[in-house]
Order: structure tokens, then sequence, then C-alpha cells
């Protein structure tokens, strides 16, 4: 059972930044990652955005991961900002779990 974190989710969704909210998960940007990730970026979208710090927690080695390349971007048919989306989590993680700012 994932452990749910409205800070999390009330975070992302006050973000200018973030934008997943747009996500439909026609899974567009997973067939098209480079690396070959199932995760990165709709399901971790998702769980971002629900609140499962847990789930999230444990994707950070795909979250750094990510090329940031913009191919899954790209082709996007809701216009995620997939990328900076990606390197928002990463702020947040580099200061949460990390301590960095």
């Amino acid at each position: 059972m994932a452990k749910v974190s409205s800070k999390l989710a009330a975070r992302v969704k006050q973000s200018k930044e973030f934008n997943a909210e747009a996500c439909y998960h026609c899974g567009t940007c997973t067939a098209l990652c480079p690396m070959g990730y199932e995760v990165l970026p709709r399901k971790l979208f998702r769980q971002v955005l629900l609140g499962q710090e847990d789930k999230v927690r444990e994707q950070i080695p795909q979250i750094f991961s990510c090329l940031l390349c913009r191919m899954c971007e790209e082709n996007c048919p809701q216009d995620v900002h997939i990328a900076e989306n990606v390197r928002y989590l990463r702020t947040i993680i580099n200061k949460d779990e990390f301590g960095l700012s």
C-alpha cells in the first residue's frame, strides 16, 4: 500500500513549473523513451499528483537518469512539459532527500 503525502501533491499543484495534470496516460512518452523506461513519465507524474511519495522515492535513480532529451515531450499530444517536470522533481528531491538547495 502506498503512503500518501498531501504535502507533495499540494506542492506540485501550486508550482507553475509542473504541468502533469494535462497528461491522460496515452503512453506516447513511454514508447519513445530512448532509455526504455516504462515508468517515466506517465506513472511517475500520476504518483506525484496523488502524493505517493514513497513510490516516487523508489524511482529516484530513474528520475536522475533521464536524459532530458525531450523526445517524449516533442511527441506529447497534450503538450505536457515532461523535461521541465522531471527537472522540477529533481529540485524537490535534491532539497528534501539530499539537503541540497
